[in-house]
């Protein structure tokens, strides 16, 4: 990753600490993280949090076109959820089971959110490029989720 983007990342830690520190509560933060990320990373497409409620995942705060509002069965997003790991995918179209609510979308990159080695729900980031992320994304983008940390005794 070039030192442009991972200082993007490091102010939009910044700008997010602070803007965090005045949140409600876990969506309002959520809600919070995607609109700044989606605006001030202009390579997302869509960019947001999918809910775990048992083997389903259901949309939560975003940004970008309608989202599909259920995810099951197969997909990037279910495939973190499942191995409880980050998924870098660099075309879309090449991993099985894709699930596309946006035809559009070349690449993807999902981390999962986690309380108490259980995952409760994944960020999901799409853009209208090949291979728009990378391995190198996993880390600062793990530092913006633990930002929700605070918030994550609202999930039972």
């Amino acid at each position: 990753m070039d030192n442009k983007r991972l200082g993007r990342y490091d102010r939009i830690y910044t700008q997010l600490e602070g803007l965090l520190a005045k949140s409600p509560n876990l969506l309002a933060a959520m809600a919070t993280i995607c609109a700044v990320l989606h605006h001030k990373m202009k390579h997302h497409s869509w960019t947001g949090f999918y809910l775990l409620e048992g083997d389903e995942l259901y949309v939560g705060p975003y940004q970008g076109l309608v989202a599909c509002q259920v995810l099951k069965g197969q997909g990037v997003c279910l495939a973190c959820v499942h191995e409880n790991r980050a998924q870098v995918v660099p075309d879309v179209h090449a991993f099985p089971g894709h699930i596309a609510c946006d035809s559009r979308t070349k690449s993807e990159i999902v981390l999962p959110l986690v309380v108490e080695d259980r995952v409760v729900a994944v960020l999901d980031i799409d853009s209208l490029e090949v291979a728009a992320f990378a391995k190198e994304d996993i880390a600062p983008l793990t530092r913006i989720l633990s930002l929700l940390d605070p918030f994550l005794n609202e999930i039972s």
